[in-house]
């Protein structure tokens, strides 16, 4: 039973310090896109996203290399796509105007969303027909799909950014240190950030065990959340900043990331294609991110203009994965 405290105290620390050091990207990460006169969107899709989901990045090599959990490590990266989406209504709570939240993001946000349902979509069939893509050498085909999506995606986005000249100019701003301490301190809290995102998969599977749940009720839920943390403390500073997009941009921006990073997991998982050894239960976050990633695009495309504490776009992404959340623990 000290055993048991020990992982759930570790468990806490671990989350403790993605929580503090995801902050301090938020701060950075923000300086870093006026100093360099990035637009906030493209900074939110391209690099907060890849860094704030250094957690499920580290997660997923510790859970294949370390543990030989590839379970976990997928429940990982399809429930923190499922949660990142959730964020979005967290933000519309935070977001102290009478407007929701998605009327007044860009509509540009719809190409990083629309890549995500592409990629879910495409996990969608791995995870029912594992062996469909082949494989080369040990490495799933599907997941050369992954990445090559995942790099269409990413130059579609830059694209549109030149396209609009969405881009900010030069800005004027002053600043109370150089660009050169920004980027060494936003490095520095990455690296803190992924030590302590190593020891997630560890403490999650002794606790997975122990509380019978199961890796992939467990996986989806519990340690998905704790790995989007970054997600969340970016997505609701930047909200309080004002920069709305880099917090929209963060979250559609980490699932297409974290797709790319089932890719890397299934090339460090040696025994064969990762979707051979992991449960079809994942299907369930799969399908509602999804639908719950589509009725984000909706109020994208839509923006309603009236609220009440959420809106309606973001009470139903609540409501969903409310429902698969209790549908994923009926089946584990």
């Amino acid at each position: 039973m000290s055993n048991l405290y020990l992982h759930i105290i570790g468990f806490i620390i671990a989350t403790a310090i993605i929580v503090v050091t995801g902050t301090r990207l938020s701060k950075y990460g923000d300086m870093m896109a006026d100093m360099l006169g990035w637009g906030k969107m493209f900074m939110g899709i391209i690099l907060m996203a890849s860094v704030t989901s250094m957690p499920e990045l580290m997660n997923g090599i510790s859970s294949v290399v370390i543990l030989d959990a590839p379970d976990l490590a997928v429940g990982d990266i399809v429930g923190s796509c499922a949660f990142n989406i959730l964020i979005i209504s967290m933000m519309d709570l935070f977001y102290d105007h009478k407007k929701p939240l998605t009327s007044v993001a860009q509509t540009g946000h719809v190409i990083a969303a629309s890549f995500g349902i592409i990629l879910l979509s495409f996990v969608a069939i791995a995870i029912l027909m594992p062996d469909i893509f082949g494989t080369i050498i040990w490495i799933g085909e599907f997941s050369l799909l992954f990445l090559i999506l995942y790099f269409i995606a990413i130059r579609v986005v830059f694209l549109y950014e030149k396209k609009g000249r969405i881009l900010l100019e030069e800005t004027k701003h002053t600043f109370p240190i150089t660009l050169k301490k920004v980027v060494l301190k936003f490095a520095m809290n990455a690296v803190i950030l992924m030590a302590a995102a190593m020891l997630l998969p560890y403490f999650g599977e002794h606790l997975a065990k122990a509380s019978g749940l199961g890796q992939s009720f467990f996986g989806t839920l519990f340690i998905a959340a704790s790995t989007s943390l970054p997600e969340v403390v970016v997505s609701i500073a930047a909200i309080r900043m004002g920069t709305i997009d880099l917090a929209i941009g963060n979250i559609f921006g980490s699932n297409i990331f974290n797709i790319a990073i089932l890719a890397l997991q299934d090339i460090l998982y040696t025994k064969g294609p990762i979707f051979q050894y992991t449960s079809p239960n994942h299907i369930v976050p799969v399908l509602g991110t999804i639908i719950i990633t589509a009725i984000g695009i909706v109020g994208i495309v839509f923006k309603e203009e009236k609220k009440w504490k959420l809106a309606i776009d973001t009470y139903l992404i609540v409501l969903v994965y409310v429902l698969m959340m209790g549908l994923l623990y009926y089946i584990k």
